[in-house]
């Protein structure tokens, strides 16, 4: 079956199915699908849990080994397989096994991008519809960023002034990760206070993760030398690449349809604020980078930053910083910025 995310708690509460499709390409709201059905399974005793990244490098009889495997001491556990590119590939069949007849001690939960129209067509979607439940977790659309990061304050206790919220959602670009990272920081500098302009400028001044927004915009602009030096201070900072990663990825994305499906005669500046792209910097460096790399190339670099997420989770022996190089290099084209 198929819910939405915010029928999942209450679905939760009648019961748990055997296996669980969590699948979007906005990962603050993946992530809390998935902890909610983590939560649910912890507390009905999965407490177990093993992890596969379905890269080229993951067997998958090893996956179904597990799966077919008797738990020891009759332990209850979660099996979750992240699915980057969401396609099964090679474990379509593995998968097909599997769902036919789930393992009663196990509860898989499959973590993926968004699924094209061809493999909800497949055989292992099928399976999965009879015997588990999917949650396509879609994007905030543009218009509605405002209203979503207004609820997200209000339920945080957060009081916010009107030109403060429009400041904040215009410097967030529609990131919901961010926002919510920004939102938490928030929460800790104003204690209870209402936060105004003055507020939220000086959050900015002072956030050094406001420099991943810059990092994003120097690898889209092809400026490689510049992004390099933004990576050395946001690896000595500490700080976690996910957030720029999801904005990286987004804007890839935007790209490819700028170059794919922007209607001819149609002003690149007006297709951009019909996607929520109003900065003039971001429009700038989506437009130049349209310009500079092709198709097949916005498409390896979406793969590579597939495996820095990989690198970033621990599952890469590789720093994640060390992949953005090469995606800066990638970017610029050849270019030293």
């Amino acid at each position: 079956m198929k819910t939405q995310p915010g029928q999942l708690p209450q679905l939760l509460k009648k019961g748990l199915a055997s296996v669980y499709l969590v699948s979007g390409d906005e990962p603050l709201l993946v992530q809390e699908c998935c902890d909610q059905i983590r939560q649910a399974a912890r507390e009905a005793g999965y407490q177990d849990r093993i992890t596969y990244h379905a890269d080229h490098q993951l067997s998958w009889n090893t996956v179904a080994d597990e799966c077919n495997a008797l738990s020891l001491f009759a332990e209850k556990r979660r099996i979750e397989i992240h699915l980057p590119t969401g396609k099964l590939g090679d474990g379509r069949k593995v998968m097909e096994q599997i769902l036919q007849s789930p393992p009663e001690d196990v509860i898989i939960l499959l973590i993926s991008a968004r699924l094209d129209a061809a493999e909800t067509k497949r055989k292992w979607y099928k399976e999965l519809q009879g015997h588990g439940v999917h949650v396509p977790v879609w994007p905030v659309e543009p218009e509605k960023f405002t209203g979503w990061l207004q609820q997200r304050a209000s339920n945080q206790g957060l009081h916010m002034t009107r030109g403060a919220l429009a400041m904040l959602a215009e410097r967030l670009e529609g990131n919901l990760l961010a926002a919510s990272q920004e939102l938490d920081r928030l929460a800790l500098l104003t204690d209870g206070k209402t936060i105004d302009e003055e507020t939220i400028e000086q959050a900015v001044q002072d956030s050094a993760r406001f420099n991943g927004f810059e990092l994003v915009t120097e690898l889209l602009s092809g400026k490689a030398a510049h992004a390099s030096k933004i990576i050395g201070v946001l690896q000595q900072e500490g700080e976690n690449p996910l957030g720029l990663l999801s904005v990286l990825v987004r804007d890839l994305h935007l790209i490819i349809e700028l170059k794919s499906a922007l209607p001819p005669g149609e002003n690149p500046a007006g297709f951009l604020k019909k996607r929520g792209v109003f900065q003039p910097r971001r429009a700038s460096a989506v437009q130049q980078a349209a310009r500079r790399l092709n198709l097949p190339q916005l498409h390896q670099a979406i793969n590579l930053c597939s495996t820095t997420d990989r690198a970033a989770k621990g599952f890469d022996d590789v720093s994640p910083w060390h992949h953005l190089r090469e995606l800066s290099i990638l970017l610029a084209n050849g270019r030293s910025g």
